[in-house]
């Protein structure tokens, strides 16, 4: 349990880096309005059902032995003596939002880690691994992505979506018992591997600094939601991803910690919409350790210093997770979270319902002036590919126009839309995305005319 398994750094008592604001317990008024929360959340579909969660426990059981399986093999091809072969072990970790519990209904992948023992490359993972994973008739929509910052193989195992990724360990064998919030498993280790077992440390270091994880995981399913409804749930976008939106939440946790889920949520909007960014969300000290590796400090990396929101992750090497915000991002997001107090203060006070803090944004009423990017490619597997690459690239065309003295807020919707049939008999297979414009207040009345060629230009370039 989360109270028994605290370390050293922890301050007796408490959770977090300073004491609690509030130890009040929940008045029967919280219970009756967590409860319309759960209701009003129940149409969209984020609570998982027990079938569909057994489903996947069991595909995750069925990979577990699949990777010892091919870990063990591998050891015989590679004439280890039989006493190393039968011991090699291996195992899958989970993490991201199936690990944390808040998993949806029907939707999103299981972010999923291989830890295997030292004798196996990750050349191996790649290229014996994924041919192994072809010859399973339950897999489907097989494809490595080795090139990527945490490379990746993505699959589809029995129905269910995986994104796989690989560490090797300094360690002859890998124990079912392996506890990788131990830092001395980072030893001696490559920055893909390091990169790679940090999505797993990063997710369970959350769930051990919050107080309840049942308040902890229904308020960060609402979070998300009222995040994905109002256009402000992308990381590569600029706006914040899970682990992001899960800090936040956590952070508030531990500021209220007997609270239930209809607190935490307007608190989570009352404390961030008024936070004094960009001063860093932290759920417990930074740390210092044996092994060097760089980590977030704006005191010793200068490039630290740009990140103008930045929420660093609990487990060490400590990052920002949010280098991807821009000025425009933020400012977009701060709005979001003055709507969400103004809303959740109406609806604790009994004057509006939860349906309203869940209510989209209607993106295309709340400018005057848009841009639209456009990519097409001829053929279906050329757009996928071409729209990655330039979805990947859109933050650049937010920060060229940021930075027109003329633009005060440059902000693109994270879904991008179809072409119609006349765009698909042009130009074949189109995206579209729209960014809206926000321009300064001209000091007189004097007209001026904003030329946003160069920003567009070094982007398309």
């Amino acid at each position: 349990s989360p109270s028994t398994s605290r370390q050293q750094n922890q301050p007796q008592g408490h959770y977090g880096l300073t004491s609690p604001i509030s130890l009040a317990s929940p008045s029967d008024k919280d219970h009756i309005h967590t409860q319309k929360l759960i209701e009003a959340m129940k149409p969209f579909g984020v609570f998982e059902d027990q079938e569909e969660l057994y489903h996947r426990t069991t595909v995750l059981g069925k990979l577990n032995n699949f990777v010892r399986e091919w870990i063990s093999e591998l050891a015989e091809s590679k004439n280890l003596p039989p006493s190393i072969t039968e011991q090699v072990g291996g195992k899958i970790f989970t993490f991201g939002s199936y690990r944390l519990g808040v998993h949806t209904k029907g939707s999103s992948d299981i972010d999923a880690l291989c830890v295997a023992p030292s004798h196996v490359e990750r050349s191996d993972f790649f290229q014996s691994f994924f041919e192994k994973l072809k010859n399973q008739e339950e897999v489907k929509n097989l494809r490595a992505i080795e090139d990527a910052y945490v490379p990746v193989i993505k699959f589809e195992f029995d129905g269910i979506e995986i994104d796989l990724v690989f560490a090797k360990l300094s360690l002859p064998t890998v124990s079912d018992d392996l506890d990788l919030r131990d830092d001395s498993c980072l030893r001696s280790l490559d920055i893909r591997c390091i990169r790679s077992l940090n999505g797993s440390r990063v997710t369970d270091e959350i769930l051990r600094l919050v107080p309840n994880l049942e308040n902890f995981r229904l308020t960060l399913r609402a979070v998300k939601l009222w995040a994905k409804r109002r256009g402000v749930y992308s990381n590569i976008m600029g706006f914040l991803g899970g682990v992001s939106w899960a800090m936040l939440v956590a952070r508030i946790c531990q500021l209220y910690p007997n609270a239930l889920a209809s607190t935490l949520i307007n608190k989570f909007f009352l404390i961030f919409s008024k936070w004094d960014w960009p001063k860093p969300v932290l759920l417990k000290r930074l740390e210092e350790s044996f092994l060097n590796l760089p980590v977030w400090d704006p005191r010793v990396n200068p490039s630290d210093r740009y990140h103008v929101m930045p929420i660093i992750t609990p487990a060490y090497p400590q990052q920002n997770s949010t280098y991807n915000v821009s000025v425009s991002t933020r400012a977009v997001m701060v709005e979001e979270f003055q709507r969400g107090l103004e809303v959740t203060d109406e609806i604790l006070k009994g004057k509006s319902d939860w349906s309203k803090l869940f209510e989209p944004l209607n993106f295309f009423q709340k400018y005057k002036h848009y841009i639209v990017l456009t990519a097409s490619a001829f053929t279906e597997e050329h757009h996928l590919n071409w729209i990655g690459l330039v979805e990947s690239k859109i933050r650049v065309l937010v920060g060229n126009l940021e930075r027109n003295e003329f633009i005060t807020i440059a902000h693109v919707q994270p879904q991008s839309f179809p072409g119609n049939e006349v765009l698909y008999r042009q130009s074949g297979y189109v995206s579209m995305w729209f960014l809206g414009l926000v321009f300064k207040k001209a000091e007189s009345a004097v007209k001026t005319n904003v030329d946003l060629t160069h920003g567009i230009q070094s982007f398309t370039d």
